[in-house]
Formats: C-alpha cells, sequence, structure tokens
C-alpha cells in the first residue's frame, strides 16, 4: 500500500530524518509533504489529503497538541491517523498527546525498526 504522509516539525533536518525512517521501515511512500508547525500543518491540509501525519509536539506558533485538537475542523484530515515523534518523553506527554488525538508516540531519537512497529499497525486499522 502506497500512502501519503504529512511531516510536521519545526527541525527540516528531522523532517527529512522521519522521510526516510518511514521507507527504511519498509512504508512505501507515494508523497511526503512538509510542515514547520501545525499552522503550517492545517493549511497543507487544506488542499491536501493524507493517509499519516507524524507530528513534533515542540513547534513554535502552533505546538502538536494543538495541533491535533484542531484537526477534526478540517474536513481533509477527518480520520487520519496522527504519530507524535518528540524528544517529550515523559508519561504526562504521552498521555497528553494520546487524549488530544494522536494514535501513537515515538520518542526520539528512534530507529526505523520503531517506526514501522508504530506506524504500520495504525496504518493497517490497529491501534
Amino acid at each position: 500500500m502506497s500512502i501519503r504522509a504529512l511531516i510536521v516539525d519545526d527541525s527540516s533536518v528531522m523532517r527529512k530524518i522521519v522521510d526516510r525512517s518511514l521507507r527504511q521501515a519498509g512504508i512505501e511512500i507515494s508523497q511526503t509533504f512538509e510542515a514547520g508547525n501545525g499552522a503550517e500543518a492545517l493549511t497543507v491540509l487544506q488542499d491536501t489529503r493524507v493517509d499519516l501525519i507524524l507530528c513534533d509536539i515542540n513547534m513554535p506558533v502552533m505546538d502538536g497538541l494543538e495541533f491535533i485538537k484542531q484537526l477534526p475542523t478540517v474536513e481533509n484530515a477527518k480520520g487520519v491517523p496522527v504519530v507524535m515523534i518528540t524528544t517529550e518523553g515523559s508519561e504526562a506527554h504521552v498521555v497528553q498527546a494520546l487524549a488530544c488525538g494522536a494514535r501513537g508516540y515515538i520518542r526520539k531519537p528512534f530507529t526505523a525498526d520503531q517506526v514501522k512497529e508504530h506506524g504500520i499497525p495504525i496504518l493497517a486499522g490497529k491501534p
């Protein structure tokens, strides 16, 4: 299955690392979209439908938690799974991200195997 992914992170280098990790995990990507913060991501989603969103928490302008709270207001984003990829490793942040609607959570630094472990079940519709 070939997917379209949106990667949201304020670091362009990290966005490239996430993209490469998806591909190394065996997830077939047909197209990748990028955004530097949640507000930019919402703009991308106004005109674009994706199959998976990978999002950092700590970003300027609009952080990842606020971004996923706003997702239900965007028609193209309804039902799209979100995986948080972040340095915020505390249990409280994990709980907060999941409560806001994230379907998965990967801590930085991460490996392609971790991306595969968390991403493929979500794409297959499993929690």
